[in-house]
């Protein structure tokens, strides 16, 4: 039995033992049909042409954890931001952990997506958005759908300001082999309302884990939502993280995405205007080395005028590792007075690293300032030779250089408390002290 037999024949299992409102049954078992149909991606399609899955789809999952393991503070204290007061949805194996999480229903829902399911008072918010902005005909996204039933649920009501960040995390023990993870998260705020999210996946062995999570944020009138994701794993780890961003009027979502470490990962990031005077934010930076894969797909819908989307990803690419990027803004004919940039800049520090980079832009409008780019190069030889003649060794001069062409996405983080951690992981994946903080 292959791992898609494996799949299907595991959601028949689970169904038969859950029961659940009848729509999100259906929306479950449509899912899986979509899954069984599609199968997994292939290197013929073209939005998978330089990203393998032969490794993965061969690999013998385990779907449902059949161990468990209690977690210490100290244990994961170096994966939590604990420097700044948070909320906090931690998750072991895939359940949740009441005691490494601090959650909240004072003014608003910062839970569990089990609790949101299993209780009526939550019922109608999950009808209305649950499933409704992400990609129902993708492979992996399907698959999330049909399993997916612990996560995050937030819920910010109209007008509120969210003092503290927002903290989602996910750790591995290593005690199942082979597990397969399937966060859901569903975050809806409300107009004019603000919060900050901070999402990490997190493996604490060697032990091989895939993590396929799908997050659904809906950002109302006004709103605004700053996201940002941290990507640090364990070689032997795997993640294909879709999010689906739903914005109106006046709304401004913004996501970070820092993709240091994992053997395998692959970002789709959507973002679906559904009315006009809308601003969208990505920004990322890759570092990655050995034979690390990172996949950044993105898409930004402009279906309404007067709105700006602004795009911006750099890439540092070591040893045998290979960055793909494809970028893609579509702007609809009504979508009049549209801004939209994007920008791919990469590195290669090693003559075996690889980077597919595709920037693309399908425009129907006549009136839109709309541009986009990419580069591709080597550390400039003449600044790295001025640094080492000011005394700076071959090594720092290097780092520095480096450090220089990511800082511009730094300077947009809002968290000083995640710049510094970010900071701190740059210096230690190019090996030196960088001698300052952010």
């Amino acid at each position: 039995m292959d791992l898609q037999e494996k799949l299907v024949a595991s959601y028949m299992a689970q169904t038969s033992a859950t029961a659940e409102p009848s729509g999100l049954a259906k929306i479950r078992s449509a899912a899986i049909e979509t899954f069984e149909q599609q199968g997994f991606p292939t290197k013929k399609m073209e939005e998978w042409k330089y990203t393998p899955l032969n490794k993965l789809v061969k690999t013998d999952y385990t779907v449902f954890p059949k161990k468990s393991k209690n977690l210490t503070l100290d244990e994961v204290q170096n994966y939590i931001l604990h420097d700044v007061d948070t909320f906090k949805i931690v998750f072991v194996d895939g359940v949740y952990s009441s005691f490494l999480s601090e959650t909240t229903h004072e003014g608003m829902d910062v839970c569990l997506l089990s609790a949101a399911l299993s209780q009526a008072k939550y019922r109608k918010v999950i009808e209305k958005y649950f499933d409704t902005v992400a990609d129902s005909e993708d492979s992996f996204t399907a698959l999330n759908t049909a399993f997916g039933r612990e996560g995050a649920f937030v819920h910010i009501p109209k007008k509120k300001r969210v003092e503290k960040p927002i903290q989602i995390i996910h750790f591995s023990t290593g005690v199942n082999q082979n597990l397969m993870l399937q966060p859901r998260n569903l975050i809806v705020v409300e107009a004019q309302s603000e919060v900050q999210i901070i999402e990490r996946h997190q493996s604490l062995t060697d032990t091989p884990v895939l993590t396929n999570v799908v997050t659904e944020i809906f950002t109302h009138k006004g709103a605004q939502v700053d996201y940002y994701k941290i990507q640090n794993d364990h070689e032997e780890a795997s993640l294909v993280d879709s999010t689906y961003i739903h914005q109106e009027k006046h709304s401004h979502a913004k996501v970070h995405t820092f993709s240091f470490g994992g053997q395998f990962i692959r970002n789709n990031l959507h973002f679906y205007h559904k009315d006009q005077a809308i601003q969208s934010t990505m920004k990322g930076i890759t570092l990655v080395e050995g034979k690390q894969l990172v996949d950044h797909h993105t898409l930004v819908h402009h279906a309404h005028p007067n709105s700006e989307s602004h795009q911006e990803y750099k890439g540092i690419y070591n040893g045998q590792s290979t960055g793909v990027f494809n970028g893609k803004i579509v702007v609809e004919q009504e979508a009049q007075k549209t801004n939209a940039f994007q920008q791919n800049n990469n590195i290669l520090m090693s003559d075996k690293a690889t980077i597919n980079t595709k920037p693309q832009l399908e425009i129907f409008a006549d009136d839109v300032r709309c541009s986009h780019g990419c580069t591709i190069g080597q550390l400039d030889e003449t600044a790295l030779f001025y640094l080492q003649t000011r005394g700076i060794p071959k090594k720092e001069a290097r780092a520095l250089l480096t450090y220089a062409f990511a800082n511009n996405v730094l300077a947009s983080v809002n968290i000083p408390a995640v710049k510094t951690r970010i900071n701190a992981l740059i210096a230690k994946k190019l090996g030196v002290n960088l001698g300052f903080n952010l």
